[in-house]
């Protein structure tokens, strides 16, 4: 009863309200400039998700309704791991295309351009939070259209695939919120066209909220199309893609190279999915819920302290909680570790329910409180709910590094918005072997609180070791932590030598035995399909270097330097590089290598072969399976009954961020 009840509150919360309408996606002008905003005519978003990776390609056609030339700034959440490699703008028919250059250099060159009026754009990043297009001119009375492209990897949590199109801005950025004036309206219509294609079965496919609306086209089992058609749309809300594998697939080592000269070093994609079923955890717990009511919480708090209260509530008797809140300072409102009695359970509710938000993010303080006192005898979980924006206290992400490897916990993190600071919590989440999730008010609801449950509530792998050997591997970066969850990739990007036989070993413990995986397979000596990979290869190990010079393990100069050279060589935008767009005349006039003409065409003419065929399957362990059990099923069967503790409380903080949307709709 419980559950169908909470259940239905979501459905209903979640499809009848919009996201937080907020500083989203869209084009600024600065306040009292007295112009009038450059209008979005259309928005044309086209998707490939193909084995292991997706290509978001984004055009847009900008309108001046101004008697003068105007210069458009387009801002656009940065999606997570993307790597931003295309940037065009349309004079009529014929497109003027970008290069990456060191970012001082980039912005000189669109200034000089800029200011003699030629047709010009720049795109830069701000960290983790955004992109921003700058394009000038816009005519008087005219039109420009603007494309752009990125590129990701695709993780699959249990056989469920997640895309999302992030739009809606988390509202943390409050000093560009009071220069800024946005304008989020789409005048005509924001079409969204999504391919799948996998070789892995596809049981089913939803755009959460828009079942009504989504066209979904079933090529086959493992080609699926789907498209939205919204009028007169705004960019506040997250367009979220999901799709599940068949259920019962078999544990597995797949891997996506490329090496197109023989002369040069390949770079390779490897996604380990464990086939290990990992069991519940039934013995007494203690949870620690560390929570931000700080004013970025402002219209989701009420929801998260009832939350907490049902989810308190329905803790086991052997059950033990404490709970911890901070905004500009940290403070318990349980005296200790509370047993989950019901009058300790009572009075804790009343006390929770009167939490009202206040000031700053003083992050560090609320963790370091929520991790006194833990008994090294007993599980303990700290689940952390935030949008880790730190602004108040320590700051420097060294300092959390520090604080999570002095005690032995794992911290569950949810992370709110899509300009909340996700290197800050995977520098937590990675030092304390834990994970978290990046929820947008756009998600589907229920399937996050079943991933979630599964691994809170399951065994994990501890002291994961994983090694490559017999081909020269090097450089390379992967996205887990000496721990395992329940249903999680492993996936891993590097470089190597040249062709021939290698060995994948992964070594761990489970509940105190040992465990061995392995198996062989082949790098081949040429593989020209996928080109794509040397920019993923390459932003993820910018971001590797980003995380290291954060956590002060990489000197300042150092890694900037790294971060230009790699920007440029493989032509992506960072927080060091700008992609620079002018026509082939004032390129050839500049002297300017044309290092990214080169590399999409490379990259689009092997897209073109892939998009003829249908996905082959990268699996390499075929003939000897690293893993002899099946892949871990979400979730369970049907029925009702309560649910545990914290998906109860998973369920109303995600339910709440739906809900605040109704506080701040216009």
């Amino acid at each position: 009863m419980i559950y169908s009840k909470l259940y239905r509150t979501l459905i209903f919360t979640l499809f009848t309200t919009g996201a937080l309408n907020l500083f989203a996606a869209g084009t600024l002008k600065p306040k009292a400039s007295g112009h009038q905003a450059i209008q979005i005519q259309d928005h044309d978003v086209n998707v490939v998700i193909n084995n292991g990776f997706s290509r978001t390609e984004v055009n847009q056609t900008f309108f001046n309704p101004n008697d003068v030339d105007l210069e458009a700034t387009y801002t656009f959440p940065v999606p997570k791991n993307a790597s931003l490699s295309e940037f065009n703008i349309f004079i009529g028919e014929t497109a003027i295309n970008g290069e990456v250059l060191p970012l001082p250099e980039a912005h000189k060159i669109y200034e000089e351009e800029k200011a003699a009026g030629n047709d010009a754009g720049l795109a830069t990043k701000k960290s983790y939070t955004d992109y921003q297009f700058q394009v000038s001119p816009v005519r008087a009375g005219d039109t420009t259209r603007i494309r752009f492209v990125y590129y990701q990897p695709i993780d699959i949590d249990t056989g469920i695939g997640r895309y999302i199109y992030p739009l809606e801005d988390g509202g943390t950025d409050e000093v560009a919120r009071g220069f800024w004036d946005p304008n989020t309206q789409v005048e005509q219509s924001l079409t969204f066209n999504v391919v799948l294609k996998t070789a892995w079965p596809v049981s089913d496919v939803r755009i959460p909220g828009f079942e009504n609306e989504a066209i979904i086209d079933r090529k086959s089992e493992g080609e699926v199309h789907a498209s939205l058609d919204l009028p007169q749309a705004k960019l506040t809300r997250d367009l979220v893609f999901y799709y599940r594998l068949e259920q019962d697939l078999p544990g597995r080592v797949e891997v996506i190279s490329y090496r197109a000269d023989d002369t040069k070093p390949g770079t390779f994609m490897m996604v380990v999915t464990p086939g290990m079923d990992l069991q519940p955890l039934n013995r007494g717990s203690d949870y620690v819920f560390v929570l931000d009511i700080s004013g970025s919480m402002n219209g989701k708090l009420h929801i998260l302290t009832d939350g907490v209260s049902r989810a308190i509530g329905n803790l086991k008797p052997h059950d033990r909680f404490r709970i911890v809140i901070f905004s500009d300072r940290a403070r318990e409102i349980t005296s200790g570790w509370q047993d989950a009695t019901l009058q300790n359970v009572e009075h804790t509710a009343l006390s929770v329910k009167q939490i009202s938000t206040e000031g700053g993010t003083n992050l560090h303080a609320g963790l370091s409180l929520g991790l006194k006192s833990t008994d090294s005898d007993r599980a303990t979980s700290l689940i952390l709910v935030t949008d880790a924006v730190a602004n108040v206290g320590e700051i420097n992400p060294a300092a959390y590094k520090k604080l999570m490897e002095t005690h032995d916990i794992r911290v569950f993190g949810f992370l709110l918005g899509n300009q909340s600071n996700w290197p800050l919590m995977k520098t937590i989440s990675d030092a304390s072997g834990g994970f978290y999730a990046s929820i947008s008010n756009a998600d589907d609801i229920l399937g996050q609180i079943m991933l979630a449950k599964s691994k809170v509530t399951f065994e994990s792998l501890h002291h994961v070791d994983f090694k490559l050997s017999g081909v020269k591997t090097f450089d390379t970066t992967q996205n887990f932590t000496s721990k395992i969850y329940r249903g999680q990739q492993l996936v891993i990007f590097g470089r190597y030598g040249e062709g021939g036989k290698a060995s994948v070993k992964l070594n761990a413990s489970l509940t105190g035995e040992d465990k061995t995986y392995t198996t062989n397979f082949e790098f081949p000596e040429l593989d020209d399909s996928h080109p794509e990979l040397e920019r993923l290869w390459a932003m993820s190990f910018i971001e590797d270097l980003e995380q290291g010079r954060s956590e002060g393990q990489l000197n300042e100069e150092e890694a900037a330097k790294a971060i230009v050279d790699l920007g440029v060589a493989y032509q992506l935008v960072t927080d060091e590089t700008g992609m620079v767009v002018l026509s082939d005349d004032r390129f050839a006039a500049r002297g300017i290598e044309r290092r990214n003409e080169v590399r999409v065409a490379r990259e689009n003419a092997a897209r073109a072969n892939r998009d003829s065929r249908p996905a082959p399957s990268h699996r390499v362990d075929t003939h000897q399976p690293m893993y002899q059990h099946n892949a871990p099923s979400v979730g369970g069967g049907g029925g009702g009954g309560a649910m545990d503790p914290l998906s109860a409380l998973f369920a109303l903080v995600l339910a709440g961020l739906a809900f605040a949307a109704l506080k701040f709709k216009p």
